[in-house]
């Protein structure tokens, strides 16, 4: 992979012919609940709005919103099967287009939300098996006439197995379907070669690190996931997430972590967590199925305080998740069903208070929540605060990577920032190709900052193949570009091109690119499919046909990495296929594996091409003929053409630009065409 950026002058900035204005505002309610409960315990449910006073970093909050929920006022007879389609975005996409429902029309008030969360990715198949059992316990003996209830998975995604419903015939079904099969597998031994470790005889141990990295923000962002898919109903909803621990790797995973939180606190969502490992006897030596430990760690009490500090790890992560969300950790126990029992407890009776903060900061800081009540004699129970929103100025380094793979990921495109991006392929070998990526950006989009005598500024790209039948990663490419001009008027008037390129075999691929620049935060994305052709079966091979209007030396670091690079200089192409009657037009192209003329031991190749320029119909120029009698890239069996157009030979103007190139020794021949405009 190489790359590079420069300015590329081919169209001045066109001027915008209006001004428009456009005119934004935010109005974030910030959503409390509040459970009020006597000294012997009891709920109170006759509080006013009047009886409360909220607090945020120490300032008063004006009250706008005030409701109570009463799960326990539903009756049997109220609480017929009913089905919604809350968690209709969180539906794979082959299905129908879901159905925008507001929170009114769901009649959910009085109702209990609950979301069972199974995370397959990270048990056993006993384990699951526990879970599944645990969950069809609660629908047939726990499970309440408010409850609405719906089951969600894990997998190699995120699956709604049934969304909210009460009906408990449908929940049996879903968790049926839970099959224990469906786990991650069990976890691989280690070599034993370190003191404390079993011994289980493999060759070889991967390093789990990176992989532990990802599948923890995997889990994480699945849970950000749901909780932006219920963030536009008011009510609160309770998330019991299924699991046997979750590892972190140091500080790797904390971004995520802490954008999870903020989700799910934004949306009203407590998580509470069930370790459904249960209740562990840590044995010394280990247990019965496990290799045995090598050293003296079995005997020393450091097996011991090893498997308690794993176990501690797995749990840190749980317990933070349901305490920085108003929920509950239940760990350590066999009794599952008192996690369903809790959440009914938390939200039989509470009281909903929203207000607007005074607070307009986008600063991204913990904003602390005081809730208070007249009545000295009762104990309140709240989350004690939650992150305001951030502006891009205001987030970290993390928040900032985040930001772009997010982007990366999305399946809908951002054009806050024009970005424009064109390809083509080389070969370097059999089923091996150059494909080079440039990317502009208009250099009046690009905002700089002043600083000494410089002025300054800076982009971020990211960009990623896959395989356009799975989606497959195939790789990756993520760079920062830096600017230091004497004057940025220059660049403003001018395209900033930045040029990649990645080594890919034949086959079909899709190509997504993120640019972001680094002042306002503001963000464009471009994706297009490529294809990259089996050129052993075509009657000509030949690349695709690169034009530009710009030559400049290439970094002697990078003289044999692109195709593009020959004789010292670099072949800048351009992208929009605009050009100006004054500059120069380069035609770039390579034929390979062309027929040989007569029998001798190396006899030599007929290749003829020129380029033809039509307007509509009529041929308004064509260049001389070029004749080609031997291979000058040997090594990659390949006849390399680069023309020079003078454009003052074309009347300013749309052209139709046709390639031609025909192998007299085999009486071959084929006939690229590619648009251009030439400007005055």
């Amino acid at each position: 992979m190489l790359c590079g950026v420069l300015l590329a002058g081919s169209v001045p900035a066109q001027q915008s012919p209006e001004t428009s204005y456009t005119f934004k505002a935010r109005s974030e309610l910030v959503l409390v609940n509040v459970t009020a409960r006597d000294k012997k315990g009891n709920l109170v449910r006759d509080l006013t709005a009047d009886d409360f006073t909220v607090l945020e970093d120490g300032k008063q909050q004006k009250v706008l919103s005030f409701d109570i929920e009463n799960t326990d006022a539903v009756p049997e007879a109220a609480a017929g099967p009913e089905q919604t389609n809350v968690l209709s975005a969180l539906k794979p996409r082959t299905e129908a287009k879901p159905t925008v429902v507001s929170p009114a029309q769901l009649a959910l008030k009085d109702r209990r939300l609950l979301i069972l969360f199974f995370d397959l990715s990270a048990m056993q198949p006993d384990e699951i098996d526990r879970s599944t059992t645990a969950a069809q316990k609660y629908v047939d003996q726990q499970m309440a006439p408010a409850d609405l209830v719906s089951v969600v998975s894990l997998g190699s995604g995120v699956r709604v197995e049934q969304d909210f419903t009460s009906d408990r015939a449908l929940l049996k079904q879903a968790l049926d379907r839970l099959n224990p099969s469906s786990g991650a597998g069990f976890e691989e031994g280690s070599t034993g070669a370190t003191e404390g470790t079993p011994d289980t005889g493999q060759p070889f141990t991967v390093d789990d690190t990176e992989y532990n990295i990802f599948n923890t923000d995997r889990r994480l962002e699945a849970l950000r996931t749901v909780a932006d898919a219920l963030s536009r109903v008011d009510q609160k909803k309770s998330l019991v997430y299924f699991s046997s621990g979750m590892d972190r790797t140091g500080i790797e995973n904390q971004s995520e972590l802490r954008t999870a939180i903020n989700a799910a606190v934004r949306a009203n969502m407590a998580i509470y967590t069930l370790d459904i490992r249960g209740l562990q006897a840590l044995v010394p030596g280990g247990e019965a199925q496990s290799a045995s430990l090598r050293g003296t760690a079995p005997y020393s009490g450091r097996a011991t305080m090893n498997a308690l500090n794993s176990n501690f790890t797995t749990q840190e992560t749980l317990v933070t998740l349901a305490g920085d969300t108003g929920g509950r950790a239940i760990l350590d126990t066999n009794d599952f069903g008192q996690v369903f029992k809790r959440v009914q407890e938390d939200t039989s009776s509470y009281y909903m208070l929203g207000y607007h903060s005074t607070n307009p900061a986008r600063d991204g800081k913990f904003r602390r929540i005081v809730v208070r009540v007249r009545r000295s004699d009762l104990k309140l129970e709240y989350r004690r605060g939650y992150y305001a929103p951030a502006d891009f100025q205001h987030s970290n380094r993390a928040d900032r990577e985040l930001q772009l793979e997010q982007e990366l990921a999305s399946d809908l495109p951002t054009t806050d920032l024009p970005v424009y991006l064109a390809t083509g392929y080389f070969r370097l070998a059999d089923n091996k190709f150059f494909v080079p990526i440039s990317l502009v950006v208009p250099g009046r989009e690009i905002p700089f900052t002043h600083g000494g005598n410089q002025d300054r500024a800076t982009l971020d790209v990211i960009g990623a193949v896959t395989d356009s039948g799975n989606k497959r990663p195939i790789t990756s490419l993520r760079d920062t570009v830096k600017f230091n001009v004497q004057g940025s008027q220059e660049v403003r008037r001018k395209n900033v091109q930045y040029n990649s390129g990645f080594v890919l075999p034949a086959g079909r691929y899709h190509l997504k690119f993120v640019v972001r620049e680094n002042q306002s935060g503001r963000l464009g994305s471009f994706e297009t499919d490529l294809v990259v052709p089996e050129l052993k079966t075509a009657p000509l091979k030949m690349s695709s046909v690169i034009v530009a209007s710009q030559l400049q030396p290439a970094p002697n670091k990078r003289r044999n990495e692109s195709p593009l690079i020959r004789d010292g200089s670099e072949l800048i192409p351009n992208v929009t296929h605009v050009f100006t009657s004054g500059q120069h037009l380069y035609l770039y192209y390579e034929v390979y594996d062309p027929a040989r003329q007569g029998k001798e031991k190396q006899p030599d190749i007929r290749l003829l091409t020129n380029v033809s320029f039509f307007s509509g119909k009529v041929k308004t120029y064509e260049t001389p003929l070029v004749e080609a009698q031997q291979l000058n890239a040997a090594d990659r069996k390949a006849a390399v053409f680069q023309l020079d157009v003078p454009l003052t030979s074309l009347k300013p103007g749309f052209y139709i630009c046709q390639v031609n190139v025909i192998d007299d020794a085999a009486g071959r021949f084929i006939f690229p065409r590619l648009a251009l405009l030439v400007r005055q």
